[in-house]
């Protein structure tokens, strides 16, 4: 099993920044693409940043230049810092985990997992 543990969400007021993480756990060989989602009330869920393994990363265009993905590959964490938070950016923020498993003995298998959901909340 690979589990997703979330961290970093709250309240805070417009132009101030917030920290998430997310830390993956388990039977876990390699992790390709870390990324971050969100999901506002009555809205779909869209990406928000992504980064590869290689480092390769890709913002939603409401983002870019105010948070920044990053990942610690030894621990398995991937960030995502947010500054100059807007009211809009209130939302559910979900990471998103790909990579590989052990699925038993010399087997593996691919995994897609997502984190609990983190809430985070800026006021105007």
């Amino acid at each position: 099993q690979v589990e997703l543990v979330e961290s970093g969400g709250g309240l805070v007021q417009a132009g101030g920044s917030l920290r998430l993480s997310c830390a993956a756990s388990g039977s876990i060989l390699s992790i390709s693409t870390m990324a971050w989602y969100r999901q506002a009330p009555g809205k779909q869920r869209e990406l928000v940043a992504r980064m590869t393994t290689s480092g390769n990363t890709d913002y939603a265009d409401s983002v870019k230049g105010r948070f920044t993905i990053s990942r610690d590959n030894a621990e398995n964490t991937v960030y995502l810092q947010m500054n100059s938070l807007k009211p809009e950016d209130t939302a559910a923020y979900y990471c998103k985990v790909t990579g590989w498993m052990v699925a038993g003995e010399n087997l593996q298998r691919n995994f897609e997992n997502w984190g609990q959901g983190i809430l985070v909340t800026v006021s105007s």
